[in-house]
């Protein structure tokens, strides 16, 4: 395994964070239904995941693992992998709690341990898919899957991140960055660093990698939502009328 100078960066800032996050993560592995984003749409209206008992799953970036609880609980085998291990930590208390038993590997998902062709379903609900280089990752779960299987993720929205400002107050409908050279994103009052594309560069990469796009998913907030704990990302409102958050789902070619 190798990390990156960004892994390595995010690794210290999501050690810092982990205790802050261990209360929701109890809320989070509590949860019966599978949700997505901050707005927590189920997946039951989005059907962004394909038929999971008995499949092998890894979660790239698992932080907590409550994806891969979810999962478990519906019958798939999935493994976590995440890069800090305060994170790990907070998720192996929260197996014994649970009584759910599924691996927790420390690695970087720009560099999994793992064999190639090892899953038949990759999934990352803010994890790998925004705190990793897509350059580095996508090819690594494209590896990690076999011929058929199925890559799935969430990132913050495309017109989201072109509307977002630099201070932690919500974006408006005006467009603040540019659109063309979207990688890497470096906040003057974050310490960590994360990454967005364009959507051409997302069918490119995923094309290259011989992942074949299926669904693009822009996550609409539901009338009822309430506001959540980062302001940066969205109103209730702004999200009503445009996607702050998009899923991405794709299938590796046979």
């Amino acid at each position: 395994m190798t990390y990156s100078e960004h892994a390595l960066k995010n690794r210290e800032v999501w050690t810092g964070y982990a205790a802050e996050y261990a209360e929701s993560a109890k809320r989070a592995w509590a949860q019966e239904e599978i949700t997505w984003g901050v707005w927590h749409v189920p997946e039951s209206e989005l059907r962004a995941l394909p038929a999971l008992a008995g499949k092998d799953v890894v979660e790239l970036g698992c932080g907590t693992a409550y994806v891969s609880a979810w999962l478990a609980r519906r019958g798939a085998r999935p493994v976590g992998i995440d890069v800090t291990p305060a994170q790990l930590a907070t998720a192996r208390a929260l197996q014994a709690e649970h009584g759910l038993e599924f691996p927790l590997l420390e690695a970087s998902a720009e560099d999994v341990p793992l064999p190639d062709a090892s899953f038949d379903l990759a999934v990352s609900e803010y994890g790998a898919s925004i705190w990793c280089d897509p350059y580095l990752w996508i090819p690594e779960a494209a590896r990690l899957l076999r011929p058929g299987g199925e890559l799935v993720f969430l990132v913050n929205g495309t017109l989201l991140m072109l509307c977002m400002q630099e201070e932690e107050v919500p974006p408006g409908p005006e467009l603040l960055r540019p659109y063309f050279g979207l990688h890497r994103s470096e906040w003057p009052d974050e310490d960590g660093i994360d990454f967005h594309l364009g959507y051409g560069d997302w069918i490119r990469l995923l094309r290259a990698n011989g992942l074949e796009v299926e669904d693009l998913i822009e996550i609409q907030a539901p009338e009822n939502a309430k506001q959540h704990r980062y302001p940066a990302l969205a109103t209730p409102e702004w999200a009503r009328r445009w996607p702050s958050e998009e899923i991405w789902r794709a299938r590796k070619r046979a």
